[in-house]
């Protein structure tokens, strides 16, 4: 990746010989240097300005390193670029993104956000999504790379926070019986001391709006569609989200009251 080559050179040119040299100066840990320098994660406008005053870079170079991210992210957000060889290859990527982060944010509004899907659940998930957008059908692949997307989930070093609606659990996409499963992981996720669940009740009125579910990794915002995802890493898009999430948490039920929202939910479903 050209943007990579052009990072490292930067790099190496103020003298820096070793990513784990620089990742020490600019206040990163070395993997990210790594990861960026390798063309696996692709980095933020954040990211970039922070590089850039590491080497001395002027501002013309800032600009153009941020066009060539840009082009890069539009590209890679391409959902039938992206899916051409199945949903499991899109999974691997993000789970490179998900490992790099520190602080990850997920809000959904009509299903239970993927960093905590159930295998039978998760598995629906990619039967649909492949037939909306004709892709093969890799959902068992696809499924286990998920599942190992999930050990994020139990890293203390990260903070995971998870925001979803009742109105995506009561409207699920699988059987009764998978979606018991599904309630009783959310349940379970709980209770761990990094994670932060919250359930927004139906009967709440809300401080904000979000016309779609998004991901927050760090300094970037991911928001999916049906055709695409788009992901913005300007300071003030990810400022915007972070306030409608921080809205959010305001009318969420958390601990105890979400265990009992979770539990009103699996006690009205239908029996198969």
């Amino acid at each position: 990746m050209a943007l990579a080559d052009t990072l490292r050179n930067l790099r190496e040119r103020v003298g820096f010989r070793t990513g784990k040299e620089f990742a020490a100066h600019i206040g990163w840990v070395a993997s990210k240097v790594s990861h960026v320098e390798n063309g696996r994660t692709l980095p933020s406008d954040a990211d970039l300005a922070a590089w850039a005053a590491a080497v001395d870079a002027d501002a013309d170079t800032l600009t153009s390193l941020r066009d060539e991210a840009r082009e890069l992210r539009l590209d890679r957000d391409r959902w039938k670029r992206r899916l051409r060889h199945g949903h499991a290859t899109v999974q691997r990527g993000t789970a490179v993104s998900e490992r790099a982060a520190s602080h990850i944010t997920m809000v959904e509004f009509f299903l239970v956000p993927g960093l905590v899907q159930t295998p039978d659940y998760a598995r629906r998930v990619f039967e649909i999504a492949a037939a909306m957008v004709d892709s093969p059908d890799d959902a068992d692949t696809a499924v286990r790379e998920r599942v190992r997307r999930q050990d994020v989930l139990y890293d203390p070093s990260r903070t995971v926070e998870i925001l979803v609606s009742e109105a995506a659990l009561r409207n699920p996409i699988c059987s009764p019986e998978a979606m018991r499963g599904q309630l009783d992981r959310l349940t379970n996720l709980a209770g761990l001391g990094h994670v932060r669940l919250g359930v927004i009740p139906l009967d709440v009125q809300l401080p904000t709006i979000t016309l779609h579910g998004y991901t927050i990794l760090d300094d970037a915002v991911t928001v999916e569609v049906n055709h695409t995802d788009v992901t913005a890493t300007d300071p003030d898009d990810v400022a915007l989200y972070r306030s409608i999430t921080d809205q959010l948490w305001g009318v969420a039920a958390e601990g105890d009251a979400a265990r009992r929202v979770l539990t009103r939910v699996a006690s009205d479903l239908p029996s198969e």
